[in-house]
């Protein structure tokens, strides 16, 4: 596993909070009623891409609301810009991803339970 320098760390844990804020600001209506929460971003070394990881429920949902990201991708990486404009010499490219962690805690739930 690649070591992330404290740069990449702080720039990821920035996208994150900013990019939580600008998921959250459109509302669960935006994406067919599920919510989407930012559960994590990797960071290049040469911080022009980020990989988003987005935990959406009910899982159900997680095929068209992934479309719907991906149709908002351009929007979300311009409301980035203007957030981190101060902070980031160049804005990030952006790549999103299911962060399926929770189906598989449910899963394990249910294992458990058996």
């Amino acid at each position: 596993m690649e070591n992330e320098s404290t740069r990449q760390l702080k720039v990821a844990k920035q996208i994150q909070r900013d990019m939580a804020e600008i998921i959250r600001g459109r509302g669960m209506a935006a994406f067919d009623g599920a919510l989407v929460t930012v559960s994590g971003v990797k960071m290049s070394p040469d911080l022009s891409f980020a990989k988003i990881y987005v935990s959406i429920f009910p899982s159900d949902k997680v095929d068209k609301v992934m479309e719907i990201i991906g149709d908002y991708t351009k929007q979300f990486r311009g409301e980035l810009g203007h957030l981190v404009a101060k902070q980031l010499r160049i804005v990030p490219e952006l790549a999103f991803f299911v962060d399926d962690s929770l189906d598989y805690v449910e899963h394990i739930d249910e294992l458990l339970k058996k």
